[in-house]
């Protein structure tokens, strides 16, 4: 589920999640986006050392946690965009509302048509953790609305930082089209320059009118985010090492790192989704495994010994 929030854009291990502020000579200490960047220093810190985004940045992604990221994604995002739309007038966040620029949950539908078909709706679920994510974003939406601007902010700020890279790093490790299918969800089509609109972002954050108390309790949500998204990490993580094999793509077994998959035309089309014909070594493998089988090759066998016993005579 990672975006890297708010997270740097160099290298692809350590420090992916951590701030890449422009130096401003406008900014104050009491600004909302200072208070953020430093008021969430431990959470960037936690965050990026759990084990899943450890072993998504190293590469070390499964297809179907990357596919189950998606989808906690999109709940995640579909309760955000809701909130926002409710809110796109109120004083207290309509600044911050970019639907054009930012809205993500129609890049993550085209995202979990490539991954799951035409059907995805009936094929996913919103997991346990995701879901009290999703809860507290409507709980804020329609009672706080106020603190809505720190979900947008833990949000898109990484998803446009850090989540460069996790793009490229799971288009790598999964071996994902270069047309982009299946990571649409980092394309941000409408940003042609993503630093400027950082900044921008920042800047209509600093142009709220909030008090004091506020952007202390903006700063605590923005940590209470931070937790959820940690909480949906671990839930993943957890899910990743109770997969079984035959379930890590689809329903067949992983190949087994023994000799050179291109050798069986099946396995290879099974990976890429394909229907193809059967690999003559797996189809000859489970006929000898037949008793009929395997008392003919028995008769076969005393027969060819035979015969050798004959022509060594």
């Amino acid at each position: 589920m990672p975006s890297a929030m708010e997270g740097s854009e160099g290298g692809e291990e350590g420090e992916i999640l951590h701030y890449e502020e422009t130096e401003d000579n406008n900014v104050s200490p009491t600004d909302l986006s200072e208070l953020l960047k430093e008021g969430t220093k431990e959470s960037h810190d936690r965050a990026e050392n759990t084990q899943f985004v450890k072993d998504f940045l190293k590469g070390r992604i499964k297809k179907e946690l990357f596919k189950l990221a998606t989808v906690a994604l999109y709940f995640t995002y579909s309760a955000l965009e809701e909130e926002m739309d409710r809110n796109k007038d109120n004083p207290v966040f309509a600044p911050l509302y970019f639907p054009l620029e930012l809205h993500r949950r129609e890049a993550l539908v085209k995202d979990l048509k490539y991954f799951y078909g035409e059907d995805w709706k009936e094929n996913v679920q919103c997991s346990e953790a995701t879901q009290q994510y999703v809860d507290r974003i409507h709980h804020v939406g329609q009672h706080e609305p106020e603190l809505l601007v720190a979900h947008a902010y833990t949000r898109y700020m990484g998803d446009l930082s850090g989540g460069q890279v996790l793009k490229k790093v799971a288009q790598r490790a999964l071996k994902l089209p270069s047309t982009e299918e299946g990571i649409q969800f980092y394309m941000f089509d409408n940003i042609s320059n993503a630093q400027q609109f950082k900044q921008l972002y920042r800047a209509r954050m600093n142009a709220l009118d909030l008090d004091k108390n506020t952007k202390e309790r903006i700063v605590e949500e923005a940590n209470r985010a931070f937790r959820f998204n940690m909480q949906v990490f671990d839930e993943l993580d957890k899910i990743g090492r109770s997969l079984t094999e035959e379930a890590q793509d689809g329903g067949f077994p992983v190949h087994d790192g023994k000799g050179d998959i291109r050798k069986c035309p099946y396995y290879a089309d099974k990976l890429a989704g394909k229907a193809g014909p059967g690999c003559p070594y797996h189809a000859a493998v489970a006929l000898a495994k037949q008793p009929l089988v395997q008392l003919v090759l028995a008769a076969c066998v005393a027969v060819a010994a035979g015969a050798a016993a004959w022509y060594i005579l």
